[in-house]
This record gives C-alpha cells, sequence and structure tokens, in this order.
C-alpha cells in the first residue's frame, strides 16, 4: 500500500519526537533495574523495531519499561546481568505460549471503570516522574518548561506540518547552546553507547536448575508486559477508533523480548507515555513511526551522541507533563459524572489508581481493580435473585418459582428461602426463570432437597433450562 507524502512526514517526525523522549525514559530505567544505560537503550531500540514488525497494534511504542525494571533488579543484583539477559528470553518464550493460549481474550473480562482508573493513574505516574527533574535544579529550569509548553500548546494552533514537541526540543536546544546555559542536560542521566548492540548467547549454565532460578522472575515479566501492553493497546484502540489484533500483539512482545534478550536488553512492553506521543501528539498512525522510533533512537545515541547530550531535560519534561495532562480522563472526576456514577463504579476506579500509585506497578493496580469489581459485581448479582411461592387450591403440594441466576454468591443464600418446617408434603421448585452456571448451585439444590427429604417430604425440581439440566445432571448427589 502506498503511502502519500504527508503521512509519511508525520510518520517519520513522530518517529524522532517519541526516540528523543525514549532516551532519557530508558536511561532512568537502567538506573532502576541496576544496569548500564547501554542495556535499556538498546532494549529500547530492539523492541521497537521488532514489534513495529511483529506486533498486531500499529503505532503502538514498545522499549524498555519502569514496570519491567522492578521486576528484574533483584535477579541483577543477586544473579548479575547475563541472568538478566536469560530472564528475559525466558520471558518473551512465557508471552508467546500465553498469546497461543489466548492471553488476550481475558481483555474482555476488564470493566471500564478499571480502564479509566488505569488511565488516569498512568498520566499521574508520568507526571510524578517529571517531579525529580524540577527540584534542586537551577531556576532558569523553570522558564525553559514554561516556554517549551507555550511552544507545545500554542503552535498547534497555526501548523500542524511539524509536530509542536520536536519544534520545542529543538528550540529549546539551539537556545541553551547557543547561550551557553547551564541547566541538567539529557547528558548528565548517563553515559551513552558508542557502539552497535551484538548477538550473544547469556554467559549462564544451560541447566534445570537455572530455568529454577530465573522461572519466577521471568512469569513475572511476562505476565506484567502482557497486562501493560494490552490494556495500552486497548487505549490506542479507543483513540484511534480503530480494532488491533491482541493475539498478535502477545506473541509478538515475546518475540520482542527474545530478541531483546540475545541483543543484550533489559526487556520491557507498551509504553504508553511514548505511545503517547505518537498516536495523540504526533498523529503517527502506522507501524513506520514505531519502527522509525527504534532507528532513530539507535542514531541518536550511537551516531549522534555527543549532540543529543545536549537537549536539555527541561524540554523532554515539557512534553511528557503535556502527555500526562493529555493522558488524564478529566471528565470522570467532574462533579456531575461523579454525582451520576454508581458507588461501586467509583469504588473501583480509586482502587485501581490508589494500588498503581502506592506500587508504581500497572499491574498490580488493574489487577486489584478487576478484583474488586468483581466482588462489587457478584454482591449487587447475588441480591438480584427471588424465591416466591404459592399453594395449589388442594393445599397438598406448594411451588416454589426461583427468578435470577444462581451461582456461588446467590446460591449460599438460597438454602433459606424455603419453609422446610411448615411446607406440605409435596414441593415443587420451578427454575424456568433462572440459571445454573456452577457446582454450588447444585449443592444448594441438593441440600435443599436433603432438607425436606429429613421431614419425609418430597421435592420435584422443574422447568431447567438445557445446559442447567445438564450440569445439574452431572453433578447432582456426588457434591456431599
Amino acid at each position: 500500500m502506498l503511502i502519500s507524502p504527508r503521512v509519511l512526514r508525520t510518520e517519520v517526525l513522530a518517529g524522532l519526537v517519541v526516540a528523543l523522549a525514549l532516551i532519557p525514559e530508558a536511561i532512568s530505567f537502567s538506573i532502576l533495574a541496576g544496569v548500564d544505560p547501554r542495556v535499556g537503550l538498546f532494549a529500547s531500540f530492539t523492541m521497537a523495531v521488532t514489534i513495529a514488525v511483529c506486533g498486531g497494534r500499529p503505532a503502538m511504542i514498545s522499549a524498555a519499561t519502569g514496570a519491567v525494571a522492578l521486576v528484574v533488579a533483584p535477579v541483577v543484583r543477586e544473579h548479575g546481568v547475563n541472568y538478566l539477559f536469560a530472564t528475559v528470553i525466558l520471558g518473551g518464550l512465557i508471552q508467546i505460549v500465553l498469546a497461543l493460549l489466548g492471553v488476550a481474550k481475558l481483555m474482555r473480562f476488564i470493566p471500564r471503570s478499571v480502564m479509566v482508573g488505569f488511565v488516569n493513574a498512568l498520566a499521574i505516574l508520568i507526571f510524578v516522574a517529571q517531579v525529580p527533574h524540577l527540584i534542586g535544579v537551577p531556576w532558569l529550569v523553570y522558564p525553559l518548561v514554561a516556554a517549551a509548553l507555550a511552544i507545545i500548546w500554542i503552535l498547534p494552533r497555526f501548523t500542524r506540518v511539524v509536530p509542536a514537541p520536536l519544534v520545542a526540543i529543538l528550540a529549546l536546544t539551539v537556545l541553551t547552546v547557543s547561550v551557553h546555559v547551564a541547566v541538567p542536560t539529557v547528558g548528565d542521566e548517563g553515559a551513552l553507547p558508542d557502539s552497535l548492540p551484538m548477538f550473544a548467547l547469556p554467559d549462564v549454565p544451560f541447566s534445570f536448575g537455572t530455568v529454577q532460578t530465573i522461572f519466577p522472575y521471568a512469569l513475572a515479566v511476562a505476565l506484567v508486559g502482557l497486562m501493560e501492553t494490552l490494556m495500552t493497546a486497548k487505549l490506542v484502540d479507543d483513540i484511534t477508533d480503530t480494532r488491533s489484533n491482541k493475539t498478535r500483539e502477545a506473541w509478538g512482545q515475546g518475540v520482542a523480548n527474545i530478541v531483546t534478550g540475545f541483543f543484550g536488553g533489559m526487556g520491557g512492553c507498551a509504553m504508553i507515555g511514548q505511545t503517547m506521543i505518537n498516536v495523540k501528539t504526533s498523529g503517527a498512525r502506522t507501524r513506520i513511526s514505531t519502527f522509525l522510533a527504534g532507528v532513530f533512537l539507535l542514531i541518536l545515541v550511537v551516531a549522534l551522541g555527543d549532540v543529543v547530550a545536549l537537549i536539555p531535560m527541561a524540554a523532554l519534561v515539557a512534553v511528557m507533563i503535556v502527555v500526562s495532562v493529555g493522558t488524564f480522563d478529566w471528565h470522570s472526576i467532574t462533579p456531575a459524572t461523579l454525582r451520576r456514577m454508581p458507588p461501586g463504579e467509583l469504588i473501583v476506579m480509586v482502587v485501581t489508581v490508589a494500588a498503581t500509585l502506592a506500587t508504581r506497578n500497572l499491574a498490580i493496580g488493574v489487577v486489584l481493580g478487576v478484583l474488586t469489581a468483581t466482588v462489587i459485581f457478584a454482591r449487587r448479582v447475588a441480591h438480584l435473585v427471588e424465591v416466591t411461592s404459592v399453594l395449589d387450591p388442594a393445599g397438598g403440594t406448594r411451588i416454589y418459582s426461583v427468578h435470577g441466576s444462581l451461582f456461588f454468591a446467590s446460591s449460599n443464600d438460597l438454602v433459606t428461602r424455603f419453609d422446610y418446617a411448615e411446607d406440605p408434603d409435596s414441593v415443587i421448585i420451578d427454575l424456568s426463570q433462572a440459571h445454573i452456571w456452577d457446582a454450588s448451585s447444585v449443592a444448594a439444590l441438593d441440600a435443599i432437597s436433603a432438607k425436606y427429604a429429613a421431614r419425609g417430604k418430597t421435592v420435584e425440581i422443574t422447568g431447567l433450562n438445557p445446559p442447567s439440566a445438564k450440569l445439574r445432571d452431572r453433578l447432582a448427589g456426588t457434591l456431599s
């Protein structure tokens, strides 16, 4: 398919902006993981280039991330950097297996309130990550950040030919270099590599003992990476009004991590902040921007490292502040929205945000948010089961009608809804307006029948739909 010059220009410039934003992030995550900055920078290059080919979500950026850095830091600390590379490779293999098992389909169980909490927590984390660059710095940093923010917000009103973040970065770099302003720069974050990444096998024993050592960390890398990646893909789908292949994205992340491990990288997953720069701020929509972000990153740090080191951190901080403000769902916290929102939905959103901020781990926040939503849903549905009864005209049979879904939360209360002592000798339980979902419900019906049988009374259960009847026929009488 031919790409128009306008689209190609957008993709190229977007890739350049993302590459510039990736450099300090990759260095910071390297420090967090306890490795040389080259390890994070090489990971960002290999992840971006590989996922551009293998991934299922065009325009999404994958690179070294803080979530993965937190997971692998103990491996580096306790076993060394070569065990890190082996962990990343095994984590990639696990991601491929999980993708083939259909892990991407679990995204349908993520409620909207968790997604909103995820987005808001992400925006807060992006902003908080910029705070250290604004504390204990020369006072000139603040007007520089303000100037960059002004360029980013005002320039698009006049032209979108060149991304405003790129203009801000170039303008501040030229200004600080030409007038010799002493402010923190990218070079102050860490040494940039001066050579290309090389393919190499991790220098670890190829034994079952090695697998035992790294497997828990590799599993964590796989799960955290997939969680953050799939959530980011869903977010980009919503922003661009397009659908992406989540299964392909899942195994693509696995392939990218395997490649990264063999080229001396620390592993990673989708980067939400850089993805927002690429998709929302720069307007990119294809794999070209993702691929070029990786290529430009390598060129910048290896061939133009001396120039890149001069970029003031104030410019990149301003870019990320704009990203955080644009990412936050401000509508979700307006008074009108808060008044209309059910309390359970608000609780889920708050739990997701609070857990993410407390742990600095988006995956943990999402898991706790989903668990909270599940508990609230179960409690709500448990009270939707109704039991009514009538006595037949002859007085010899009582007919109970059950309405609702019977599962572990609702069926436990079902046993108490019958009058075992006062009912006549014949009881009919009509389930034509109910559905049996699990073994707990079958066990509850067995318990009801047993209570009546203990009093010499008979129970007939009628109206079961085919799935419910099949489940009861298989389990009735075998659960106690």
